[in-house]
This record gives C-alpha cells, sequence and structure tokens, in this order.
C-alpha cells in the first residue's frame, strides 16, 4: 500500500489537491498536526471535490506520533535531497511506502532528514525555481510510484460507470 504523508500542511487548498489524488489512486494520506487550516468539509470541498467519502486518511499530533503508529519505508521529498525519484525502487518491496512532503512554507525540518539521508530526494529542476506547488510534488511522486508498481488495482482507461472506455470513438 502507497501513502502519502504531509508535515504541518498549511494551505487547505493543496490538501484538498492531495485529498483528491490520494482518492484517485488508492493511496492512503496522513496528516501530521498542526494543520494551518480546519479539516471541516466546507474548507476541503472545493479543491478535494465530492472525493472525500472515497478517502481513507489520519491525523497525527506530532512526527513522533505517526512514527509509532507506522512501519515501512519512507521516502521524504526535500529541495535538498541528492537522488531523483526514478533512482528509488519503489515494486520491489512488500513493505508500505511512505512519501513524506513538508509544509508549504519550510519543508520538512532539517533534523528529521538529516537522520534519512539515503531516502531523501529531490524533482529535478532548474535554478530559476525553488521548488514545485506542493499538490503538484505530490501528484508526481505518487504516479512515479505507481507507474513503477504496474498501476495496480487502477483502470488505464474512462470507467464505464462515467464516459466509458469507447466515449472517443462513438
Amino acid at each position: 500500500m502507497n501513502h502519502v504523508v504531509l508535515y504541518t500542511p498549511e494551505i487547505p487548498q493543496n490538501t484538498g489537491n492531495i485529498m483528491r489524488t490520494c482518492a484517485a489512486t488508492n493511496t492512503i494520506l496522513h496528516l501530521i498536526e498542526p494543520l494551518g487550516f480546519s479539516l471541516e468539509e466546507k474548507y476541503l470541498k472545493r479543491s478535494a471535490a465530492n472525493y472525500l467519502e472515497h478517502l481513507e486518511y489520519y491525523r497525527y499530533a506530532s512526527f513522533e506520533d505517526f512514527l509509532r503508529q507506522n512501519t515501512g519505508r519512507f521516502y521524504f521529498l526535500t529541495r535538498y535531497g541528492e537522488k531523483s525519484p526514478d533512482q528509488f525502487d519503489f515494486a520491489s518491496s512488500d513493505e508500505e511506502i511512505y512519501l513524506i512532503f513538508g509544509s508549504e512554507s519550510s519543508g520538512i525540518p532539517k533534523a528529521i532528514l538529516s537522520q534519512h539521508l539515503e531516502h531523501c530526494m529531490r524533482l529535478p529542476m532548474n535554478d530559476k525555481v525553488r521548488s514545485l506547488n506542493l499538490s503538484n510534488a505530490v501528484a508526481i511522486l505518487v504516479y512515479e510510484v505507481l507507474r513503477q508498481q504496474g498501476y495496480p488495482n487502477l483502470i488505464p482507461h474512462e470507467p464505464e460507470t462515467l464516459k466509458g472506455k469507447d466515449y472517443l470513438k462513438k
């Protein structure tokens, strides 16, 4: 199973978009407090659309609380990482995979990252931009993990419950 972990997220629209991505990909979401917003549906509904009912998510009082309750392989996205996501093998493990992302303004604390240097990664980009939007970075990494795993339990075409596989041919 794949997991996204947001360390003290600050912007509700980003978290809403991430919730939608997680719902679409059968990815479990973990939120580490403090949150910069309320989780009331009215704050998240626009960006998460009507997909909150399909989302499995958990809240934690601290990173230590999260670590006590979860085991698996932990990967950290940071602009200071020295490896790109394709340098990690996400397909060959039976362990749970946790992709950990920091807050929009300050990222993941150095004290945490320095304990996990071998599992820190960076999305390659030029020197004109410090980082990508959090929800975009999450989507990129979730789909890289899923690509390596062969997109388990996901349908590669428009479902029949919507417009259907042959929509463009009709």
